[in-house]
């Protein structure tokens, strides 16, 4: 099979949804002595792109998101051992810790921005619910975290968003990371209030916001 072939075949299986197809051209990918990163940026991302926009523009859904990184996955998980047979890495564009503030155990929305990051070339560290702010400052020490994303589902857990911010402020550590906060009753306005680098509306908002922090858009 032609090379073009191949990559307009993993453009496609993440649009078709289609598990099987990613895989088997992954497979091809290989077997033609292709760059496995050469797979991932000109087939698999670029599928993931228009997946994100016609999300963003209401032609593709909630459940049309999740299935093209399951399909994503499927693929990666045949490149990734030559990858690292090669010894290389895809190109990361930084470190996200992402969680859900104290007072609200809500995952679902967390769990979508953490997958469409990772499949955008984040590395995502991701600490779960119920944070205390020490815990977020703790972790993305550890980390190295370049930006926080801050989780909140409920009314009454948005002011543990501010507490992060308000903490890193008091440890003299705000300046060393971004920090975006998103979740439901979250808005723009809150997210200017408590000193927010920025706000995500949807999972493919979050990752814009973080491009752009990041320098790369």
């Amino acid at each position: 099979m032609e090379k073009q072939q191949i990559l307009e075949n993993l453009t496609s299986a993440i649009l078709e949804g289609d598990q099987d197809k990613a895989r088997e051209n992954a497979q091809q990918a290989l077997a033609s002595q292709m760059d496995p990163l050469e797979a991932i940026d000109e087939g698999l991302s670029k599928g993931m792109s228009v997946v994100g926009d016609q999300f963003e523009t209401g032609e593709a859904y909630l459940p049309d998101l999740l299935m093209a990184a399951e399909v994503f996955k499927a693929a990666m998980e045949i490149l990734r051992p030559e990858l690292e047979a090669q010894k290389r890495q895809i190109a990361k564009k930084g470190t996200v810790l992402i969680g859900t503030v104290k007072g609200d155990v809500h995952s679902i929305g967390k769990n979508i921005v953490s997958t469409v990051l990772e499949t955008n070339g984040f590395d995502v560290v991701d600490i779960g619910v119920d944070n205390p702010s020490l815990k977020f400052i703790e972790e993305a020490g550890k980390v190295k975290a370049d930006v926080i994303a801050l989780s909140s589902l409920m009314t009454t857990s948005m002011p543990s968003q501010r507490e992060v911010i308000e903490t890193l402020e008091e440890m003299n550590l705000r300046d060393r990371y971004f920090v975006i906060v998103g979740g439901g009753p979250v808005s723009p306005e809150w997210a200017d209030e408590i000193g927010a680098d920025g706000h995500g509306k949807s999972a493919i908002q979050a990752v814009d916001v973080i491009k752009k922090l990041l320098g790369q858009e």
